[in-house]
């Protein structure tokens, strides 16, 4: 069905200009966006935009759907990361097939309402059966735009790893699951729906051996690479105790940089590891509600983007937020870059332009992040006449003062969310079914 958005009063294009439209209409068509312009008409539905700001969708770039389940477990609040993961491994290793399908179909949908159209994913645990396309199916039926990771450990507690020995998996088993996915699901035509990532763990959780064979694989398939690091001291001290080296130069060593790469956290960059990134055209996924909820710094952001980093945003999982709202988590990073750095180390404008364009650019995605015509039809509207944005002077500052909740959002055209409610798929049920999971996990 094809959109006309009638009487936007400010549209933030994050085009190339930075340019920001005042009562303007949009046409959408065939999961475009096809014009923009004054007194828009013909065939569609329209919708009327009075008092409302339009920015691209939000893009996610790191997040463990999984963890929707497991939030504010009491055991695991206020634990640092290596203890925080050693609490939650155990109640991890009982998830099905079903809690997996459940808890993305739930946290696919906390983002949608906070403005997200695009996400990646990096589930990197496979009990009971459970497998990348119960995540892969859940986000069809919600119909957001989807990157999953198939990501791995491969190194248990009994040869001196982290995770628990039942929750890892045999490489050479890793390897041919990821050529399974990506050949059944990767997509990697302008405005695919769905495509499929490379993403070990973390480099305390698999050998060299396969951060190594992976790179080499997911070159070989034309899909990107993602992990987790530098996150916090604990990672540090980790990388030079055991590899010798930082966990940038370790990236490095075995191939994980470049455009097609990107990187959970990056808390602990140094100035070197930034120039590499920045050289290299390595992304970072910024994680700041996670970082602060596990105590694990402020990633040096301002710094990045001025070396010219490719930064974007992640909600992280739910069981280290412990919440999936990803225009919170702009804002989030746009305070702790001003806490660390001073009041005009981040504007509001250049935080969503993170939230938008920024991931957009880390995940590889040239047809997104933008409201322009010719870009996918993803769009987030944002009601400014409601109670968070009153007395506000410029509505364009939506990460000062705004809602934290779409009124509508659209993803290749198609409404997902319609006057502040989900409504591509069954929403309730989904949250009953999370519930059921979540007592039985308790038991």
């Amino acid at each position: 069905m094809d959109h006309i958005l009638k009487n936007a009063s400010c549209v933030m294009t994050m085009d190339d200009a930075s340019s920001e439209l005042c009562d303007v209409d949009i046409r959408l068509s065939d999961g475009c966006i096809t014009e923009i312009g004054v007194a828009l008409d013909g065939p569609g539905e329209v919708h009327d935009l009075s008092g409302c700001l339009v920015t691209p969708g939000l893009v996610n770039t790191h997040h463990h759907l999984y963890q929707v389940l497991t939030r504010a477990v009491p055991a695991a609040q206020d634990a640092l990361l290596f203890g925080w993961l050693q609490t939650l491994y155990p109640i991890w290793a009982r998830f099905t097939p079903e809690d997996m399908f459940v808890s993305a179909q739930v946290g696919l949908a906390e983002l949608a309402l906070s403005g997200c159209t695009l996400t990646s994913d990096h589930l990197y645990l496979y009990p009971n059966g459970a497998r990348l396309d119960d995540t892969i199916d859940a986000a069809r039926d919600v119909g957001l735009r989807f990157h999953p990771t198939r990501g791995a450990m491969s190194i248990g507690e009994s040869a001196g790893g982290l995770p628990p020995d039942a929750l890892v998996e045999q490489e050479a088993a890793i390897l041919e699951d990821c050529m399974r996915v990506i050949d059944a699901h990767h997509d990697s035509r302008p405005g695919a729906m769905v495509r499929v990532g490379v993403a070990p763990c973390s480099p305390f959780s698999v050998s060299r051996e396969l951060m190594r064979d992976a790179a080499l694989l997911a070159r070989d398939k034309g899909v990107m690479m993602h992990t987790h690091l530098a996150e916090n001291d604990q990672d540090i001290a980790y990388s030079q105790a055991q590899f010798g080296c930082t966990p940038g130069e370790y990236a490095q060593d075995l191939g994980w940089t470049g455009s097609d790469v990107w990187h959970a956290h990056c808390v602990k960059l140094d100035a070197r590891e930034i120039s590499l990134f920045a050289q290299s055209r390595t992304g970072v996924a910024h994680c700041p509600c996670s970082n602060c909820r596990l105590g694990s710094g402020i990633a040096p952001v301002r710094q990045m983007l001025d070396a010219g980093v490719l930064v974007g945003l992640g909600v992280d999982g739910t069981a280290s937020n412990d919440t999936g709202n990803l225009i919170l988590e702009a804002r989030q990073a746009m305070l702790l870059q001003r806490v660390s750095q001073g009041a005009d180390a981040m504007s509001a404008r250049d935080a969503l332009r993170l939230a938008t364009r920024g991931g957009a650019e880390v995940l590889g995605r040239d047809d997104c992040g933008q409201v322009v015509p010719g870009m996918r039809a993803d769009l987030a509207i944002w009601d400014m006449r409601g109670i968070e944005a009153a007395g506000s002077w410029d509505p364009a500052a939506l990460l000062l003062a705004g809602p934290s909740q779409v009124r509508h959002l659209f993803v290749e055209g198609r409404q997902i969310v319609r006057e502040g409610a989900v409504v591509s798929f069954d929403l309730n049920r989904a949250l009953h079914q999370a519930e059921a999971c979540v007592q039985r996990l308790m038991a």
